[in-house]
């Protein structure tokens, strides 16, 4: 008598999910900017700024000053105190509103949440730029319909500048809302921080020449001209790298090894 062996089907192999794109995520952070009342009037807050700039320059300034760059370069300033608030609240927002239980257990790589959040306040940065480029062609419409000068004349290298301008902005406060990963505290801070070390340095003669390398009220605001020389780029690296870069890694760290309750 012989008996016969059926082979039996080895077990199914289930691999697992990948996780959603990295440009899936932005996309999420990027709708997350304005699900929240105070992240959709901050953005609406930050188009009215850089609009009511240019009707105030339409009243008050000379007629012949009236032109493409006069709207364009002073629109950028008020805009860039407001990114980064935008860059905190973006980040705060996990904790603030109890959501980052969820968004961790959904993508357990945190890394990817992070580069996703500031990849998305990034884009907001930029966005920024363009709609500093659409008041001020507006406004330069209105002053040639209105007998200003209305001349469309643009140094190109303002562009570039303007855009490492306010991504710096919003990547400073992304990175104190991710140190400090509380909205009040981070915003404080971040305001309050910068302030006192610009008192200090006015005040305090010793402190004017370090002034140079870590303020960056100073270290910026050549980003806000047509020409930037190589000493200029040096103490924004500095600088930058000391407001930005390092509660930005520190933050990151903590946030890695800190457990999400």
């Amino acid at each position: 008598m012989t008996t016969a062996t059926v082979p039996t089907a080895a077990p199914a192999r289930h691999e697992p999910a990948a996780g959603p794109s990295l440009a899936r995520l932005t996309g999420v952070e990027l709708r997350k900017l304005a699900d929240t009342r105070a992240g959709r009037w901050l953005l609406i807050t930050i188009g009215l700024i850089a609009a009511a700039i240019v009707v105030v320059q339409l009243v008050v300034t000379d007629a012949a000053e009236q032109t493409f760059t006069a709207f364009f370069s002073p629109s950028l300033l008020p805009v860039g105190l407001l990114l980064p608030v935008l860059g905190i609240l973006s980040i705060t927002g996990e904790w603030s509103q109890r959501t980052a239980l969820t968004t961790f257990a959904l993508v357990p790589r945190r890394e990817r949440v992070i580069v996703a959040k500031l990849a998305a306040v990034v884009l907001a940065a930029l966005a920024s730029v363009l709609v500093s480029l659409a008041v001020a062609a507006a406004g330069t419409l209105a002053a040639g319909a209105t007998g200003g000068a209305g001349a469309w004349t643009f140094d190109w290298a303002l562009l570039p500048y303007a855009a490492v301008f306010q991504v710096a902005n919003v990547l400073m406060g992304a990175g104190f809302g991710l140190l400090l990963r509380n909205t009040p505290l981070a915003i404080v801070t971040y305001l309050l921080l910068p302030t006192v070390w610009s008192v200090l340095a006015a005040l305090i003669e010793g402190l004017r020449g370090p002034a140079r390398w870590l303020d960056t009220t100073y270290t910026m605001e050549p980003l806000l001209g047509p020409d930037v020389t190589a000493g200029q780029w040096g103490r924004l690296g500095v600088s930058l790298a000391v407001w930005m870069l390092l509660p930005l890694v520190a933050g990151l760290v903590r946030t890695l090894r800190r457990e999400v309750s």
